[in-house]
């Protein structure tokens, strides 16, 4: 009896340091704009008004394409380690979650953010102005 008490406080010690049981492996990402009322498509098939919110897997990149009246706007929204999210992986599988954690969190990607969130299109400023997800999503290498 003490045997088994003792194997399950040592398997909830071990899986307690995993960042997808403390982050989970969807993140809500805000959807804001300038003037507010543009509707928002996401190349991944959400959609919205804005402002507003939507639930994404922490591991999707996509492209939000903001639409108000007769303009466009499109924002690259890539998947990025966290800045906190390094510290819960890291730092929770040494001390608990072993091989065994890291590699949910891999797996998962529950150490990732979107970014950048919140995703903002401007209708005052031009496609080349609007704030981009570092090294934009996808973007086709046409320099072979």
């Amino acid at each position: 009896m003490v045997g088994k008490i003792l194997t399950s406080v040592v398997a909830l010690l071990l899986v307690s340091g995993c960042a997808s049981i403390t982050r989970g492996s969807t993140n809500e990402v805000s959807f804001t704009s300038i003037p507010e009322g543009a509707s928002v498509e996401t190349s991944i098939g959400q959609s919205c008004t804005t402002p507003c919110t939507m639930i994404f897997e922490r591991r999707d990149e996509f492209v939000a394409t903001f639409t108000l009246d007769d303009e466009t706007r499109t924002i690259n929204v890539i998947s990025d380690i966290a800045a906190n999210g390094v510290g819960a992986v890291v730092g929770g599988n040494l001390l608990f979650g072993g091989p065994i954690g890291a590699g949910i969190d891999v797996a998962t990607g529950a150490g990732l953010d979107h970014f950048p969130d919140p995703v903002h299109a401007d209708f005052n400023k031009p496609q080349d102005q609007q704030i981009q997800g570092p090294d934009s999503v996808k973007e086709t290498n046409t320099s072979s």
